[in-house]
């Protein structure tokens, strides 16, 4: 029976690269993958998706407009489908979430999503938010803090390298924007128990 995955951490964790070792281990054994990227992160340029350690494989692009279900399907009937691969899961959106889910229990496909949990306020996506609500499978990728300690948060910075507080929920960036650190050091970077 094929299930709907979701893999989280904060950023530095390995989520890409991890993403791009599954597909390739399908891919090696003569399987059929389709992935799929955020179309609003194009870091890796058009189309791709790419782990801070270089690997790198081309991938589909979504935008909150895309009918995963119906592009999934589609693809599925010209040459079956072995797995689904997801980066960047934190911007599907609660419909898009439910598609994949379609994808896992109607046409058999297991769907692995990757993504981040909570934004730089500790809040979290919504494409995170329905993943952690309906997936079959739950699973924490672990990124170490500079004390050592897991990090779980995603400490957003500007160009100095001080603590942003407010601004927009989505800002695509590496690790020149974002910090990822553990609860103690976020919530002492940000002075919210001074």
């Amino acid at each position: 029976m094929a299930k709907l995955y979701f893999y989280y951490s904060s950023m530095n964790a390995g989520k890409s690269t991890t993403l791009l070792q599954a597909d390739f281990n399908y891919r090696e054994r003569g399987m059929q993958t389709m992935l799929w990227t955020a179309a609003l992160d194009d870091r890796a340029g058009h189309g791709g998706i790419e782990s801070r350690i270089g690997l790198h494989a081309e991938a589909h692009k979504f935008s909150a407009a895309t009918q995963l279900w119906e592009r999934i399907v589609a693809a599925h009937r010209v040459e079956p489908l072995a797995c689904v691969l997801v980066d960047e899961a934190q911007f599907l959106s609660e419909a898009q979430v439910w598609q994949l889910a379609r994808v896992a229990d109607q046409a058999g496909i297991p769907v692995l999503c990757y993504g981040l949990r909570t934004d730089f306020q500790g809040e979290l996506f919504p494409g995170a938010k329905a993943l952690l609500g309906i997936a079959d499978s739950l699973i924490e990728l672990k990124a170490v803090c500079h004390c050592g300690r897991k990090s779980s948060m995603n400490l957003r910075v500007d160009g100095d390298g001080v603590a942003v507080k407010q601004g927009a929920q989505t800002e695509i960036g590496g690790n020149d924007r974002y910090v990822a650190l553990c609860r103690k050091h976020f919530t002492e970077a940000l002075g919210w128990w001074v």
